[in-house]
C-alpha cells in the first residue's frame, strides 16, 4: 500500500470515518488492491456492521492470511458479531498459536467460548423442553388462570384490555405479520393483558438483570388501545422499530428496565405461522438472546415468583432513601437555584419521587402521570435557565439532570419515553418553538408548577 494511502487509512480509522476507507479503495480496481488494502477494507466492513461485507473481503486474500494473525483476528471478529461463535473459536485460535501473546484476540476468544457454550446449553434446553411437551392437551389444562393475575390499578391503567374477539386478533395478527400462538390467544381472551404474580422466569446464564434469572413487569394484551398492548404506543412493532429490537417475532413482555430487555416470541425456527419460541432479548449487551422456553405456555408456566429472588423491598428501602435525602446532581441543583417561582422547590421534587417510588417500588420514569410531571418539570427547568434549547439539545442534556444524577440518580432511563412525551407535549400545544428554541407556553409553564405542588402536597 502506498505510504501516503496507509496515513491516510489510519487516519480515517482513528476519526471513525469507515465509509471514507471504503469510497476510496473501491475507486481503486480489484486487481490492483494489495493485500494491505483488502484487509484494511475489510477492518472497514466490520467496524460499519457489515460483516458479510467484510467476511467477503477477507476471503480474498485468505491463501495469504493463513501465516497472519491479524488476518484471523479480523475474521473472528466478523464472526462474533455474527453471532457465529464456533466459527470465530475455531479461527481465534488460529490467531493465538500464530501470535501467543495477542491480547485482543485471548479476549474475542474468551467472549466466543462464553457465548458457544451458552448456545449449546439453550439447544440442550430447547430439545429436552420439546421432548417433555404433552401437545395434546388443551391450553393450561389444570392451571389455575384466575388466581395468575395481580389486580391493581397501575395494571388495570396501563395493559388490561377487553377480551380480543377474533376479528382484532386476526387484524394484530396481520398488522404484526405473525401468527399469534394459541397457548397466547387463550390466556388473553381469559384476562387481556396485566401483571402476573409471578414475574421471575429462571435462566441458566446471567443477563443484564442478574445471574440466574429474567424478570418481567407485564404481558401485553392483544390490541391497540392500551400502550402496553402489543401494538399500543409501547408495543412490539415500537420496541422492534425504535429500539432496534431485532425483527424476528414479536415482543410479549417488558421488563423492569424500562426498555433495556424485553421478552419475545422468536419465530425464526417455525416460520411466521408456526408456534414460536421464547427468548430474552437483552439490549445492553448488543441485543443477545437468551433461550427461555420452546412455547408460550412453558414460559408462562416457568413463572416463579420474584419472592424466591427478591431484593425487591431492600431495593425499594434503597430508593425511598435516594429520593430523600440523595444529593441532587450538579445541574439539577443549579436549574432549581434559578428557579424561583415554586416554594420549597427541591422538597416538592423529592416528594413526588418519593410517591413515583412507592407506587412502583422503584425510582424510574415511565409513561405514566407523576412520570410525566416529572418530564414536565425537568423541561421546566433547564428551559427557564436555558432559553435557546433545541429539541436535540434538550434530548442530548436530559440524562444529566436526574436519570445519570448520581446520587438523586436513577442509573439509567429510556430514551423513548422522553422523545414521546417531548414530541406529545409539542402536538399538543404546550411546548412551542421559536427561532429553534424549545419553551412551555406560559400556561403550560404555570400549570406545570401548580401540579407540582398539588402532587407534592398529595404525598
Amino acid at each position: 500500500m502506498k505510504e501516503e494511502l496507509s496515513v491516510q487509512i489510519m487516519q480515517w480509522h482513528e476519526d471513525s470515518e469507515h465509509q471514507q476507507i471504503i469510497d476510496m479503495l473501491m475507486k481503486i480496481p480489484p486487481a490492483d488492491r494489495d493485500y494491505d488494502m483488502v484487509s484494511s477494507m475489510g477492518r472497514a466492513y466490520n467496524n460499519l456492521d457489515l460483516y458479510e461485507d467484510a467476511l467477503e473481503q477477507f476471503a480474498f486474500i485468505a491463501e495469504q492470511g493463513k501465516n497472519d494473525p491479524l488476518w484471523h483476528f479480523r475474521v473472528g471478529y466478523s464472526y462474533y458479531y455474527m453471532k457465529r461463535y464456533e466459527e470465530a473459536v475455531t479461527v481465534l485460535n488460529n490467531a493465538l498459536e500464530l501470535d501467543p501473546d495477542d491480547q485482543y484476540s485471548a479476549r474475542l476468544l474468551g467472549l466466543s467460548r462464553s457465548k458457544l457454550q451458552k448456545q449449546q446449553k439453550a439447544e440442550a434446553r430447547r430439545t429436552l423442553s420439546r421432548q417433555q411437551k404433552d401437545s395434546e392437551l388443551p391450553p393450561f389444562e389444570g392451571m389455575d388462570l384466575d388466581s395468575f393475575w395481580e389486580d391493581s390499578t397501575y395494571a388495570r391503567d396501563q395493559y388490561v384490555s377487553e377480551p380480543p374477539t377474533d376479528e382484532l386478533i386476526a387484524s394484530v395478527e396481520e398488522e404484526l405479520g405473525y401468527k399469534l400462538p394459541a397457548a397466547y390467544i387463550a390466556l388473553m381472551k381469559h384476562q387481556n393483558g396485566g401483571i402476573p404474580y409471578r414475574t421471575s422466569f429462571p435462566t441458566d446464564e446471567a443477563t443484564s438483570w442478574t445471574e440466574d434469572h429474567i424478570a418481567i413487569t407485564g404481558i401485553m394484551g392483544i390490541g391497540r388501545d392500551k400502550s402496553y398492548a402489543i401494538c399500543g404506543d409501547l408495543g412490539s412493532p415500537f420496541m422492534i422499530e425504535e429500539w432496534g429490537y431485532p425483527n424476528i417475532g414479536v415482543v410479549i413482555c417488558d421488563c423492569p428496565s424500562a426498555g433495556h430487555d424485553v421478552v419475545m416470541l422468536d419465530y425464526r425456527h417455525c416460520g411466521k405461522d408456526g408456534e414460536p419460541e421464547v427468548i430474552h432479548v437483552d439490549q445492553e449487551d448488543d441485543y443477545e438472546i437468551t433461550f427461555l422456553a420452546p412455547d408460550f405456555e412453558t414460559f408462562i408456566r416457568g413463572l416463579v415468583s420474584d419472592e424466591e429472588y427478591d431484593t425487591s423491598e431492600e431495593d425499594k428501602e434503597d430508593d425511598l432513601r435516594k429520593v430523600a435525602e440523595g444529593k441532587f446532581s450538579p445541574l439539577l441543583a443549579e436549574l432549581c437555584d434559578k428557579a424561583s417561582e415554586v416554594d420549597d422547590l427541591e422538597f416538592n421534587i423529592r416528594r413526588v419521587c418519593t410517591r413515583i417510588v412507592q407506587e412502583k417500588g422503584h425510582f424510574s420514569f415511565h409513561a405514566d402521570e407523576l412520570s410525566h410531571l416529572m418530564y414536565d418539570v425537568q423541561f421546566w427547568l433547564y428551559t427557564n435557565s436555558y432559553t435557546a434549547t433545541s429539541r436535540q439539545l434538550y434530548l442530548d442534556t436530559y440524562s444529566q439532570i436526574i436519570a445519570f444524577g448520581g446520587e438523586f440518580g436513577q442509573g439509567g432511563y429510556a430514551p423513548g419515553f422522553v422523545s414521546d412525551w417531548l414530541d406529545w407535549r409539542m402536538r399538543e400545544g404546550l411546548i412551542i418553538q421559536e427561532n429553534g428554541a424549545l419553551r412551555f407556553t406560559d400556561e403550560a409553564r404555570s400549570a406545570v408548577m401548580a401540579k407540582l405542588t398539588s402532587e407534592a402536597d398529595a404525598a
